[in-house]
């Protein structure tokens, strides 16, 4: 017997005024619907949209024609409007800026501490708010109560931080005012903590002794022997790749932390000579000073210095101190130009006109000064007067 086919429903629209209200068709379609013309806006789809709705709609429609406003257009800006509005909350324009600049600038730990500061403090508060909208006062509460809990620097990075997402939204035409620029004498004053550092000979001596015969894991002492040597930050030395290192060159190639020019620094025979110690212990490896933990990873940030308390130096030495130790005593007891240190040290130099400095700056009289300091180290951890050998 053959079966009767099966009637297909068409698709109804109830047309008022210029507008249609689509009945939805069965699942058995076989024409699709039919499309409003440039004049006949759709207002939904019954039932999902019901007669009532429907007519308050028309209603609404009809005032807008009445204004000499198409509605359609009218709903697709209030659409637009509002995608930029999502894209315009600060917590989308910290992001942004942190994905397109701020992760790009500057070494991927710092980045990361940064971002975890916005999304630990001003997401939870002002992170939906429209930037364009946020007044000082409220910022400034939001930084107080950072304040309130004791840690008055991390309120001042913040407010830092926060300048630097409002500067990028005036720039992306999202925001026309730095308000984080208003508050800068409205906190208490951070504490600045210096470094603990040895300056003088009999001072230095005593800690490259025990450094010298330090008896635990291989990759620390060869770090603990190499950092006063070259005065680099704690956290280049202990990321520093084999593949940046040309031994018979005598050279390390590498990119400061702080987002600086890349450097070139020409290695004293000391510093040679640790590494290639280190050589048969980690050289099939990404990291010169590989972690203690597992394979793949950089020793930890606070390997250096654990082992200066293990030392007995613990308030009196640290892994970044060794950094104001050579910068003192190199201008001041040696008569190094203060240039020399500054490239050395990674910290922006400029010349005469105020370009900065290149890579390969002041090479050959960088590379005397590091041999020059690694003679006097040893000259002090050996017991010579003033560590200048006779």
């Amino acid at each position: 017997m053959k079966q009767a086919p099966r009637r297909i429903e068409p698709t109804v629209r109830i047309e008022a005024l210029g507008h249609s209200l689509a009945t939805a068709a069965p699942a058995q379609q076989a024409t699709p619907p039919q499309t409003p013309g440039p004049h006949l806006p759709a207002l939904g789809v019954y039932p999902n949209v019901g007669l009532k709705d429907a007519r308050q709609a028309r209603d609404d429609a009809r005032k807008l024609k009445a204004q000499g406003i198409d509605p359609s257009a009218h709903r697709r800006a209030i659409r637009s409007a509002s995608a930029d509005a999502a894209a315009s909350t600060f917590e989308a324009v910290a992001m942004e800026w942190w994905q397109t600049v701020h992760s790009r600038k500057v070494v991927p730990s710092h980045a990361d501490r940064n971002l975890r500061r916005l999304q630990r403090h001003i997401f939870p508060v002002l992170g939906r708010r429209p930037i364009s909208e946020i007044a000082p006062q409220e910022l400034l509460d939001v930084l107080r109560r950072v304040v309130d809990t004791g840690h008055v620097e991390t309120a001042h990075r913040v407010r830092t931080l926060c300048g630097q997402v409002f500067r990028y939204a005036i720039a992306t035409a999202r925001g026309d005012r730095d308000i984080a620029a208003d508050l800068r004498d409205t906190l208490p004053p951070a504490v600045t903590t210096h470094h603990a550092a040895v300056t003088s000979p009999d001072e230095i001596a005593a800690p490259l002794r025990p450094i010298d015969g330090y008896d635990g894991y291989p990759a620390t002492r060869g770090a603990l022997r190499l950092t006063p040597l070259l005065f680099v930050r704690p956290g280049e030395l202990r990321h520093a790749e084999w593949k940046d290192f040309d031994l018979d060159g005598a050279r390390w190639d590498y990119t400061p932390s702080k987002g600086g020019e890349p450097l070139l620094v020409p290695l004293p025979r000391q510093a040679v000579e640790i590494l290639r110690e280190m050589e048969p212990l980690s050289r099939t490896g990404r990291y010169v000073f590989p972690s203690v933990r597992g394979k793949g990873r950089p020793m930890s940030a606070n390997t250096v210095n654990a082992a200066l308390h293990r030392l007995d130096y613990k308030d009196v030495m640290t892994g970044h101190g060794f950094r104001a130790m050579a910068r003192t005593v190199l201008v001041e007891r040696l008569n190094v130009p203060a240039e020399y240190v500054e490239q050395q040290l990674a910290h922006t130099v400029r010349d005469p006109l105020g370009r900065a400095y290149n890579r390969t700056s002041f090479l050959e009289q960088r590379r005397e000064m590091l041999q020059t300091w690694a003679d006097y180290l040893d000259n002090l951890r050996d017991g010579v007067a003033n560590g200048h050998a006779r």
